[in-house]
């Protein structure tokens, strides 16, 4: 009766985390190269041990917990603007935005709605500045195109050309903030893969609301009768206890 009880009361952590997992994901819809995060269970094998008839039975079974957030790196749709300034990418790639701080990192987005700061670099909002193959992006003006192979030109040539990180779709990333990514794996692009780059958009969240909310409603459930069953093991297991006193009275 006890290991029913753990089992519910885990059921129960597990989906408290997979509805903290679905709060976020609601709250970042509307935010340009938004990755939606997954909750990633494991399982392990424990040991159960019976005695019948002055014998000992081994047994096992599994055991659910979770392991971490996963972040789904599906590629989403895209929003057109016409502006210069924003840039979407089509392919695993990712650009790559180096922070202002005391310390500066280097992390991927795909959050392409860029800006110039207040020396002419081409920056993302606040979290630092787009990186080229030269460092950061000196633009100066809106007076730029962006080529599908990343290379930026204006009339007086080739200004740089973006610094992209191929990350397979399956890839571990590490989420540092909303929309900027740390992946530390294999960074070589396979010749077989390809990507544009599209000047004039940029790519929206891969979260899906109604999926979500769908998927919410059914946590929810589960979260509820895992709540029941608890109730009724503790019900269970108060009737005992009286009838254990009732009978060595």
């Amino acid at each position: 009766m006890l290991r029913g009880y753990y089992n519910a009361a885990q059921a129960m952590f597990i989906q408290q985390r997979e509805l903290d997992s679905i709060s976020n994901n609601v709250a970042n819809v509307n935010n340009a190269g938004y990755r939606k995060e997954e909750i990633r269970t494991n399982t392990f094998m424990e040991e159960l041990i019976l005695v019948r008839g002055r014998r000992a039975l081994s047994g096992t079974f599994l055991q659910t917990y979770v392991q971490n957030n996963k972040v789904n790196l599906e590629q989403s749709n895209f929003e057109f603007t016409e502006s210069r300034f924003d840039l979407a990418i089509w392919g695993n790639v990712y650009f790559n935005i180096r922070t202002l701080t005391e310390n500066p990192n280097v992390y991927q987005t795909r959050n392409g709605q860029f800006e110039l700061d207040g020396e002419g670099y081409l920056t993302l909002n606040k979290a630092g500045r787009v990186q080229g193959l030269g460092g950061d992006i000196y633009i100066g003006s809106d007076d730029f195109i962006v080529e599908p192979d990343g290379v930026i030109r204006n009339n007086a040539g080739v200004i740089d050309t973006l610094l992209l990180t191929y990350i397979p779709p399956e890839a571990d990333v590490r989420k540092i903030v909303d929309s900027l990514f740390l992946y530390e794996g294999d960074e070589v692009m396979p010749e077989w893969e390809r990507f544009d780059v599209i000047q004039g958009g940029f790519e929206k969240s891969n979260v899906d609301a109604n999926k979500e909310m769908a998927r919410m409603i059914q946590v929810q459930r589960l979260y509820e009768a895992n709540s029941q069953i608890l109730k009724y093991i503790d019900t269970m297991n108060s009737r005992s206890v009286s009838l254990a006193k009732a009978g060595s009275a």
